[in-house]
């Protein structure tokens, strides 16, 4: 089988490889994949910025396909069924925080980006009738994210004002269609003019540029704060959306992209009683509660370009250069 792998012998780190089909284990099903999505992760991993690394592994956390195969007959209702994966594995008991077990698909086991992945199959739901190949693969993992951060730790209520930050990235474009389709009164921001134009085309009140050095006064005055601003960036950033969330509110974040504050506005969050929550992928229940939310919604993921498995590295570095506006796609 057709396989995009970790090499980091090679000048792209990537390579297409052709590997056997793996045996089926214990309660496994084999889905055969008709289109799998980028996340960051997988370029994290070519960049060498991912633990525990290991060359030879098949990339790829989202997938979507067919079951082919099933190890034993108490799984034959799969047989020939469209479904799509979910990549959180050993998440365990706690609803509050996942295991030490915790491990994502695509590194250190082999992901999606294949023809062929074999999963347990409690990692397998039906795939949403509503969606093409395309948008089920780009569900699972920044859908899932999106909507524990949201939902789950940001706790949002109809009515609520709400900033996305970094709109254009997979999770952020999900947690704006779950704000927007819960009630919430949506904002974004954006290094780009014409990703918050499509933001807009959404439902979106308004978009911030965070390049212009007043973008936090220039929010602050038009909305009199948020209630809740979900971010994926962290750094220096934070004392921006300290400064534009109401006294009271939440800021909860999934991702530090620019990495730990050199300043900290720790005075204004206990004066303020401001809320900072973090956030990873989701619980078991998080995804089928997701999917419920997604079905009964009928909310249609992002899709920003479909590339082959042979395009991978074009795919990979569209990622890397920031130029996507919701999710890449691999078709298999």
């Amino acid at each position: 089988m057709k396989a995009i792998v970790l090499n980091r012998e090679t000048e792209s780190k990537i390579e297409l490889a052709d590997l056997p089909v793996p045996q089926l284990g214990t309660d496994q099903v084999r889905v055969q994949i008709k289109a799998a999505a980028l996340n960051h992760r997988d370029e994290w991993c070519r960049q060498g910025l991912y633990p525990n690394l290991k060359d030879g592994v098949i990339l790829g956390s989202d997938g979507a396909g067919i079951v082919s195969e099933v190890a034993h007959q108490g799984l034959n209702e799969w047989l020939g069924r469209e479904v799509i994966i979910n990549p959180a594995l050993n998440w365990g008991e706690s609803e509050k925080v996942q295991s030490k077990d915790f491990q994502i698909l695509g590194m250190p086991g082999h992901g999606t980006l294949t023809e062929f992945v074999n999963v347990d199959f409690s990692r397998i739901f039906p795939k949403p009738s509503f969606m093409s190949w395309e948008e089920a693969a780009a569900l699972p993992l920044g859908g899932l994210t999106a909507f524990r951060a949201l939902m789950v730790q940001g706790g949002l209520q109809k009515g609520e004002k709400v900033l996305v930050t970094g709109f254009g990235g997979g999770v952020a474009q999900f947690a704006v269609q779950y704000a927007l389709a819960k009630g919430g009164e949506v904002f974004v921001s954006s290094s780009s003019d014409d990703k918050i134009a499509s933001a807009l085309q959404l439902g979106v009140k308004k978009g911030f540029n965070y390049k212009n050095e007043d973008w936090a006064e220039a929010a602050l005055q038009k909305t009199g704060g948020f209630d809740l601003i979900i971010d994926s960036a962290m750094g220096d950033t934070i004392n921006n959306l300290i400064h534009v969330v109401k006294p009271g509110g939440r800021i909860v974040f999934y991702g530090a992209t620019k990495g730990n504050p050199d300043g900290f506005n720790a005075r204004k969050v206990f004066w303020n009683q401001i809320k900072l929550i973090g956030s990873t992928m989701g619980s078991d229940k998080d995804f089928a509660e997701m999917l419920s939310f997604v079905n009964q919604n009928k909310i249609r993921p992002l899709v920003d370009r479909v590339f082959s498995l042979e395009e991978a590295e074009k795919a990979f570095d569209r990622m890397k250069a920031g130029q996507q506006l919701g999710k890449i796609v691999i078709k298999i």
